[in-house]
């Protein structure tokens, strides 16, 4: 048997005793065993900027990085806005989300409405994925829809609540933990027995304010062991090391630096030669097992796979192997 571990969160907006009570039930029906839980409150989320880190890909244009240090495509910017990308920045016209908010004395609500407006007058365009630029007062400002969304977080007297929690693979599938534990984003169509089902079907019974959101789905589960070893290091502080699933890619003899850059997910290349893969990092490990997630994390990591060795990685996956060791189990 191969133990699973995954970091959920209920999300400010639904953190009631009444919820908690009832992800807790459902989790320990499920047969999951809660190893740790506890709260992050949101001024700690706001000054660590934990999910900032959380959603990096969207919240690293739109709150991390200043415009100067954003990867825009030159051409996409010049033949969106009739104007060079460098121009631009000479004449200090980009700024990000956090950056607009405090120039302007925006709230992020207002910023959120300016940013709609300027979609809707067709002067917002997408650069790449997670990546959005639109016009608004002659300045280029990047994802503001993204501080609407932090806000939710780290609202003044309010938290996230969270569960540490393992289960063995034979017994439920990360994939079916998802799908039918969690439920899929869009709570309106998740299984009424999931969690995001349960929260949106009986929000009132449980003290939440308004009928859940796509946004606003009451429970965040981790997508994968690796999400679950990233977020338990950002949310919690928890060294790599000191994870489940941390310390086997670390004992496998992939190096700590390179399991923090793929913290934030970044697009990775692997594969056989002939037949190069690139794409999302969490996009690769999404709905694997441990075990097969370990494997794919040491293919990824390893420098020039031949085809052969791919094969032996993923075959020894399947066995319950990787590359060699044999993963912690229950007995």
């Amino acid at each position: 048997m191969v133990t699973n571990t995954a970091f959920v969160f209920v999300k400010p907006h639904a953190v009631t005793p009444e919820t908690l009570e009832v992800v807790q039930t459902e989790l320990t029906r499920a047969g999951m065993r809660i190893t740790s839980e506890g709260e992050v409150s949101a001024e700690t989320i706001d000054a660590n900027q934990l999910v900032d880190r959380h959603y990096y890909a969207i919240a690293s244009k739109a709150t991390l990085l200043d415009a100067e240090r954003l990867n825009v495509p030159e051409e996409k910017f010049r033949k969106a806005y009739g104007v060079s990308w460098s121009d631009v920045l000479e004449r200090g016209l980009a700024m990000n989300s956090k950056k607009a908010c405090e120039k302007w004395k925006m709230t992020p609500t207002q910023l959120d409405a300016a940013w709609q407006q300027a979609k809707s007058d067709g002067k917002m365009t997408k650069l790449g994925g997670g990546f959005y630029c639109a016009k608004m007062r002659d300045c280029y400002v990047f994802n503001g829809f993204y501080m609407t969304m932090r806000s939710k977080f780290v609202k003044p007297g309010t938290c996230i609540h969270y569960y540490v929690v393992e289960w063995e693979s034979e017994k439920m599938s990360w994939a079916k933990f998802r799908g039918e534990l969690l439920g899929p984003t869009e709570p309106s169509t998740a299984p009424e027995t999931s969690l995001r089902g349960i929260i949106y079907n009986d929000w009132e019974a449980l003290g939440l304010k308004a009928q859940p959101t796509t946004g606003e789905n009451g429970v965040h589960a981790s997508a994968s062991p690796f999400e679950a070893c990233a977020e338990m290091n950002n949310w919690l502080g928890t060294p790599f090391a000191e994870t489940a699933f941390g310390s086997v890619l670390l004992d496998a003899g992939i190096a700590e630096d390179t399991v923090k850059a793929w913290s934030v997910d970044p697009q990775v290349t692997y594969g056989a030669p002939a037949m190069r893969i690139t794409g999302s990092l969490f996009d690769a490990l999404e709905d694997t097992d441990a075990d097969y997630c370990a494997a794919l994390c040491e293919m990824i990591g390893a420098d020039g796979v031949s085809a052969k060795d791919g094969i032996r990685i993923v075959a020894a996956s399947v066995l319950g192997l990787a590359l060699g060791f044999l993963l912690p189990k229950k007995r």
